[in-house]
């Protein structure tokens, strides 16, 4: 009997310092971007803009994908380039690939490159390693680290503020779900790279159930379609990640960001509905980053004692793109 009741208590213990550790962590506060470069004037106006953000006291910053506009090549100088920009950075960066640098690279005005060569290019330059780019990188936790996803580098999550950080490649033009056709599909490419989405998705949300985190951001490039899901009409490279969105967030019952880029306007709301309500899921909030012709950042921070646990400053850019 003694026994049981120590046991008991150690439990009931346990359980106690799980709610309490994310309570306890310190709110820090972060900075997103994304769809950028996209002219040879942001390309000039980058470094500002990030050293703009070094200056913000921030503990890390996202690029949400797009280092170069749709119509450019996709060379390794432009990727070198851009990597030299993001490892200047003071603050720790941390970057989700898009379909321009990659699903996109096969057009002739881009050089009519491999799309799955290049994405080992942008494995090789901007994921090696455990840590995060930038001067001062900090850890991260990869997939690939995991045998049975080793090639999925580019698939990250940490924790800061008491909450849980995840990026996940899932790029524009539609997942690349019918490769360089514009029909057929899904290719043999995005249905393995689907199934690494999904284990890295699902782990990442029974982790921060495990730590009892007070919330999860999750940072992908393509605009996957959350009012086009809401009403039935979703496209089908975005199908499942959008249902597994959907149910995790009901399920874990806290706060949940979607970050992404790729259409370009700049926007914080909460378009995702409850399957089974049909209501709102008011623990969802979707908050896309400046894309061309619009240049700025938007400054988060996470704070687990407060109930949103997650808010959001735009910060637009404070110099004007002259008329071409």
């Amino acid at each position: 009997m003694m026994k049981q009741k120590i046991l008991t208590a150690l439990r009931v213990l346990s359980l106690s310092l799980l709610l309490t550790a994310a309570a306890n962590a310190q709110p820090v506060s972060f900075g997103l971007f994304g769809d950028m470069p996209y002219s040879a004037w942001q390309r000039t106006q980058l470094p500002d803009l990030i050293a703009e953000m070094d200056r913000d006291g921030l503990a890390f910053v996202v690029h949400d994908g797009d280092i170069k506009n749709g119509s450019s090549e996709c060379s390794d100088v432009v990727l070198q380039d851009i990597l030299g920009v993001f490892q200047a950075s003071k603050t720790p960066l941390v970057f989700v690939p898009g379909d321009n640098e990659w699903t996109d690279c096969h057009r002739q005005s881009n050089g009519a490159f491999d799309p799955l060569e290049r994405l080992n290019k942008l494995r090789e330059l901007f994921f090696a390693g455990s840590k995060s780019l930038g001067r001062h990188p900090m850890p991260l936790m990869r997939q690939s680290s995991d045998p049975a996803f080793a090639r999925y580098r580019e698939n990250v999550r940490w924790e800061a503020g008491g909450a849980l950080f995840v990026g996940l490649n899932i790029p524009g033009s539609n997942n690349n779900f019918h490769g360089v056709t514009k029909n057929g599909g899904p290719v043999p490419e995005f249905l393995e790279r689907s199934t690494a989405n999904r284990a890295w998705l699902a782990q990442a949300f029974a982790h921060a159930r495990a730590k009892k985190l007070a919330g999860v951001l999750i940072v992908i490039q393509a605009n996957p379609g959350l009012e086009a899901f809401s009403a039935a009409k979703t496209r089908l490279g975005y199908a499942d990640f959008l249902a597994q969105l959907q149910t995790e967030t009901a399920a874990f019952g806290r706060p949940v960001v979607l970050v992404h880029g790729d259409s370009h306007w700049h926007r914080i709301d909460q378009p995702l509905l409850d399957a089974a309500e049909s209501t709102l899921l008011t623990n969802f909030t979707r908050v896309e980053t400046y894309g061309y012709p619009f240049m700025g950042w938007v400054r988060g921070t996470v704070d687990a004692t407060d109930p949103q646990v997650f808010r959001f400053l735009p910060r637009p850019w404070h110099v004007a793109e002259p008329p071409r």
